[in-house]
């Protein structure tokens, strides 16, 4: 078979032939990565874009419960400080009552015929809480005469309810306080056992037995309280 020589024309013809079908292929080629680039970065520009958007969602929430938070602690501790001043008022309230009673009980004292009534009650009654042979009484040295007028009556009143005797001693080298509103103090066994009838005494027990009552009375009846000790 004979070969066919190519002429200049028909190699550069040819040349040109080729490169012009490299180029084809290379721009495909180029396209194809190019479109495979994008599709890869549109993914991962979704996947980061919606991985930001759960951080963010997740940030905000944690954001939104803590200030739910604040808010439920804040509120708390304001209706614990009202609650509180609530309860100081009313505590100052029942404390201006009892200096009002016992600023009363003062007053007691300036009617003989009543506040010797008192006296006879109060050694009669340490009497009994003593349960002894001889009883040694103290009072305000304002009260000495009173005192000695009473003491046959308490003896007197001991006897019919005891049925036993007693001698009530009066302390004239003793004396309570002045500023004691008035009332005894009784002794046995050289002052080891004491019964205090003065009347800010009486006044504190009664008042603590009293204070849920007097609560009641002046607040209203407490919903969360179970027992009035």
């Amino acid at each position: 078979m004979a070969l066919t020589s190519l002429s200049d024309a028909d190699v550069q013809k040819q040349i040109k032939h080729m490169m012009a079908f490299i180029d084809q292929e290379a721009n495909e080629k180029a396209e194809e990565i190019d479109a495979k680039a994008e599709e890869e970065f549109n993914i991962e520009k979704g996947r980061l874009v919606q991985q930001q958007r759960v951080k963010i969602m997740e940030f905000y929430e944690r954001k939104e419960k803590q200030i739910e938070l604040q808010k439920k602690i804040q509120s708390s501790n304001l209706l614990n400080q009202a609650r509180l001043r609530v309860l100081k008022s009313r505590e100052d309230h029942l404390k201006t009552l009892l200096e009002e009673a016992q600023v009363r009980l003062g007053q007691l004292t300036r009617d003989p015929s009543g506040y010797k009534k008192v006296l006879e009650g109060l050694i009669t009654q340490g009497a009994l809480q003593l349960m002894e042979e001889v009883v040694t009484v103290r009072c305000r040295q304002d009260d000495l005469p009173l005192i000695q007028a009473v003491i046959p009556i308490s003896q007197q009143q001991y006897k019919s309810i005891s049925g036993k005797d007693i001698r009530l001693v009066v302390d004239q080298d003793n004396f309570l306080s002045p500023d004691t509103s008035g009332g005894v103090e009784l002794f046995v066994q050289k002052g080891k056992i004491k019964v205090e009838n003065t009347l800010e005494a009486r006044l504190a027990m009664l008042s603590y037995q009293m204070l849920p009552e007097l609560r009641q009375m002046l607040f209203g009846a407490n919903p969360n309280r179970k027992f009035l000790d």
